[in-house]
């Protein structure tokens, strides 16, 4: 095959990308898709307790799965990679067809350079994040898929719709990342063969290219498929036509007999009066009928096999069955004691066990005690438990969310879920309570300053970015530094702008990740074309979602190790400026970023507020799930609630929080509550005066 250049980052830690409309064959302007429900019903009935020890996808699932996708794939000419996953992200079989293509690029038609653009993936990489993606948005109440997450993430909400703001899950696609300290590696509990409990982390983060579903069985979303056909990893940039996308086409076939009730998908659902786009195909524009196609028995040896994907999936075990959502092997399960009469669920071990049961604070005098943390989880799950859902069906169904309580350490000392909230809002409440938290303090500043390498692979100062070279007929991977992006020179930049010396240094202002958000978008203020950027972001002109700035950097060191060691499991030696890289483990050090504080990278949307004791910071709150309104109050209003109850703990004074700093004459935001936000009450202005 030759030399390929691969870009930045390695292998590319890419989440997200954007190239055009679509992956391939155009668009087809003005049509719209033909009706008739997915195989999954037309109505599920199911509003988050129809899920059973029984709902799960079987090894004979996941084969007609993969037997109905490639049956398309052929049916276009165009051999595909599939993957298959549970709810919690336990890959079950990742099937390559002869001849597919073994990498994937990642770009933008931005003409932006650096970051994660111009990358060149191994398509099972992508595959496996597309289906996670699916799996991970996806509830009972709300069926979202990979086009989904791609209108959901863009510095405009709609796509290309001038002055509007950014889309409401602006920089999620960072999350579930592989070196994360919450998502679990297969070799946390099976050596790296077979399945355990989640949620599990994703190769790539969360995907917005088309070509990743969520999977039902009557009503209960049970994996996900995705699917790595053409040549370009990417997202749609122009929303208001429907493309013609191979990987598209190709999912959406092995999704027959498992698809989302069309009373679920996100095309049934609206934010800010738009509605979400779910799938540009339906089953009539398929080449082939999915019902007809052969059995996975029945593919020949010379169409394709299963291929291993060192630390995700052993292609020796087999096709997996997956694991029951909400029974102790999956990861997630019903409390049995530490939140009574809310319906909490927790982080489980598969040992019976609460991976993060309430505890007291670890840094010292002054630090949350082990009650208060339990009251302002309680106080945060009734909040949540009486709050009207913004983005799930049926309408007026309670919101489902994640909600994550930390110390001044980052350290998590509780995290618990409302039923059925979607999956990627747990790993995302922990990063939205530590960037609230380390934004906060007084150490921000100084953390990331002397943030350490985390080899010699990358300097001390800064994310850098290389340049690589991948030969596959050679087995070797190629590297070098070509830049880097001082995080001195951020810091510079936030204080000029704030009029601030000491800003992120004195601890004088408490922010939220609302706030954090509106200095991380391409416009200040958010959306309004022209304007300048924020200070954590770059320019509108050298700004994509693989180049977005401030998140990015935090966590780009890190994830480059991951996927150089990706790269040493799959065979390939990899060296830099000339030196082979000594061994990468399996199993890294869980560090995003090499400080513990946001250990798992930080996130720009709303849903979290700093924990204070009098004006003295003591922790954060991060909220996640049914819309970003909501995630706001359930963190603010359940703090506030449990400062009443205790009378020691609370929001920031007033005077403190970041909404009294006006940069360029826009004041930031601090926090913003949904009106008349309760089922049971027609109570307004929830958060006014608190």
């Amino acid at each position: 095959m030759g030399i390929v250049r691969l870009g930045h980052c390695l292998l590319g830690v890419a989440l997200l990308a954007g190239c055009g409309g679509g992956s391939n064959s155009g668009s087809q302007v003005g049509t719209s898709p033909p009706g008739g429900p997915p195989s999954g019903g037309s109505d599920s009935g199911c509003t988050g307790s129809c899920a059973t020890a029984t709902s799960f996808l079987t090894t004979a699932d996941v084969g007609k799965i993969i037997a109905q996708a490639a049956q398309e794939a052929s049916a276009q000419s165009l051999p595909a990679t599939i993957a298959v996953v549970d709810r919690v992200g336990n890959v079950l079989a990742v099937y390559r067809m002869s001849g597919a293509n073994a990498l994937v690029r990642i770009g933008t038609d931005r003409g932006v350079v650096g970051g994660l653009e111009g990358l060149i993936v191994p398509s099972e990489l992508a595959a496996v994040s597309k289906a996670i993606t699916g799996a991970y948005l996806s509830s009972e109440g709300n069926a979202f898929s990979t086009r989904t997450a791609s209108q959901i993430v863009q510095e405009h909400l709609n796509p290309r719709e001038r002055n509007a703001p950014a889309g409401p899950l602006f920089g999620v696609q960072f999350s579930q990342l592989p070196c994360s300290d919450f998502s679990r590696q297969l070799a946390d509990s099976a050596g790296g063969v077979g399945t355990g409990p989640g949620p599990h982390r994703s190769p790539l983060g969360l995907s917005a290219d088309p070509g990743g579903f969520p999977l039902y069985k009557n009503g209960v979303p049970v994996g996900g498929i995705g699917v790595a056909a053409d040549a370009d990893y990417t997202l749609d940039p122009k929303i208001d036509d429907r493309d013609r996308d191979m990987d598209e086409y190709i999912a959406w076939a092995g999704t027959f007999g498992f698809g989302a009730p069309v009373d679920r998908r996100g095309d049934v659902i609206t934010i800010d009066g738009k509605n979400f786009r779910y799938t540009d195909v339906e089953f009539s524009r398929l080449a082939l009928d999915p019902a007809n196609a052969p059995g996975y028995a029945n593919l020949a040896p010379a169409s394709g096999s299963l291929i291993n994907v060192p630390g995700y999936y052993a292609n020796s075990a087999g096709i997996l069955s997956g694991t029951a959502f909400g029974q102790d092997q999956s990861g997630i399960r019903a409390d049995t004691g530490d939140y009574p009469g809310l319906d909490a669920f927790v982080i489980a071990d598969g040992a019976g066990n609460n991976r993060f049961a309430p505890q007291a604070g670890t840094d010292g005098s002054g630090a949350l005690t082990e009650n208060e943390v339990r009251v302002i989880m309680q106080e945060a799950l009734r909040v949540a438990n009486r709050a009207r859902a913004q983005i799930r069906r049926p309408l007026s169904t309670q919101a489902r969310v994640s909600v994550s309580i930390v110390d001044t350490n980052g350290q998590p000392l509780a995290i618990a879920r409302t039923r059925d909230a979607p999956v990627f809002g747990t790993e995302v409440s922990l990063q939205k309570a530590r960037t609230a938290m380390f934004n906060s303090g007084a150490y921000a500043a100084n953390d990331q300053l002397t943030a350490p390498a985390p080899t010699s692979l990358m300097t001390p100062a800064a994310a850098d970015y290389l340049s690589d070279v991948v030969d596959l007929e050679a087995g070797t991977v190629a590297l070098e530094v070509v830049a880097t992006r001082p995080f001195a020179d951020t810091l510079a930049r936030v204080r000029s702008f704030l009029g601030l010396p000491g800003a992120f240094a004195d601890g004088a202002f408490a922010f939220t990740d609302r706030a954090g958000g509106n200095m991380a978008r391409p416009f200040y203020p958010d959306g309004i074309d022209g304007a300048p950027p924020g200070p954590f972001s770059h320019p509108i002109d050298q700004w994509s979602p693989f180049q977005v700035g401030q998140q990015l950097d935090l966590v780009y060191n890190r994830l480059a190790l991951s996927v150089a060691a990706y790269l040493q499991q799959a065979g390939l030696s990899v060296s830099l400026a000339g030196t082979p890289l000594p061994a990468l483990p399996v199993d890294l050090p869980r560090t995003c970023t090499g400080i513990p504080r946001i250990a798992n990278g930080i996130q720009i949307f709303p849903g979290s507020v700093p924990i204070y004791r009098g004006s003295t910071l003591v922790g954060g709150i991060g909220v996640s799930g049914d819309g970003v309104d909501q995630d706001d109050m359930v963190s603010f209003l359940g703090l506030h609630n449990a400062g009443v109850v205790l009378g020691t703990i609370g929001n920031a004074p007033a005077a403190m929080r970041a909404d009294n700093l006006a940069p360029s004459g826009a004041h930031l935001r601090y926090i913003q509550c949904p009106q008349a936000p309760f089922i049971d009450s027609n109570d307004s202005n929830v958060c006014e005066g608190k």
